[in-house]
């Protein structure tokens, strides 16, 4: 249940939660796969689930207040809510090959940004286990075990593909050449830190690198 494409508010999960409370239906718990930009740009530190949201963009925002209409509306009812703050999400049908086949140039690495991913099927798992009763409320960081800088991972899917790396460019170059909406995610950076999935929700990842996840795709003829 994405937000709305603009503003600064998720009126659709308001919807949601004043159509439940008219047909009285009371989940016992409550899972929202929510974002990693909720953080902001952390000039690429080591992120847990105890640092303050400092959303730098619209989309961000509005997720963010989805979270706070959801921890409220929970609370009141006293459902156990799990919020999943997940980054960027890739699979087979998932992977910026258009991009790279467009030439689209990524940030020199001096200028780079550090990126987070999970695996459709991973992220699937934890929504899964978000769902037990046993699992217990909270937020998490849904991410893999991956460190890389964006260009790295462009770099990556790139040679998996057999397809040309992306040209390099200085920041200062970037306004000109790239398009508004990926040229903003090239001002956050940051590294997830994802023990708490692993060790209080315990989710066990099937990718826990980009490097695992690629190869099953490449295993199965996607590129």
């Amino acid at each position: 249940m994405p937000p709305p494409p603009s503003g600064e508010a998720d009126s659709r999960t308001a919807n949601l939660l004043a159509a439940l409370e008219s047909r009285r239906i009371l989940p016992t718990r409550f899972v929202y796969i929510s974002t990693s930009s909720v953080y902001g740009d952390c000039g690429g530190a080591l992120v847990d689930e105890s640092r303050p949201v400092n959303p730098q963009s619209g989309r961000a925002r509005r997720r963010v207040h989805a979270e706070q209409q959801l921890a409220l509306w929970c609370s009141s009812h006293r459902i156990a809510l799990l919020v999943l703050r997940a980054p960027g999400i890739y699979a087979a049908d998932r992977l910026p090959l258009e991009r790279l086949r467009a030439g689209t140039p990524m940030l020199r690495d001096a200028d780079d940004v550090y990126t987070n991913h999970i695996h459709a099927e991973d992220l699937a798992g934890s929504c899964l286990r978000a769902l037990e009763d046993g699992a217990p409320a909270g937020i998490y960081n849904a991410s893999d075990d991956t460190r890389l800088k964006m260009g790295q991972w462009l770099d990556l899917v790139a040679d998996r593909a057999g397809l040309p790396r992306p040209p390099r460019i200085a920041r200062s170059d970037a306004a000109s050449r790239i398009a508004p909406e990926p040229l903003s995610f090239m001002r956050e950076s940051r590294r997830l830190d994802n023990r708490r999935l692993k060790q209080d929700l315990g989710v066990r990842l099937r990718y826990p690198t980009v490097y695992d996840g690629l190869e099953h795709e490449h295993a199965i003829g996607v590129d």
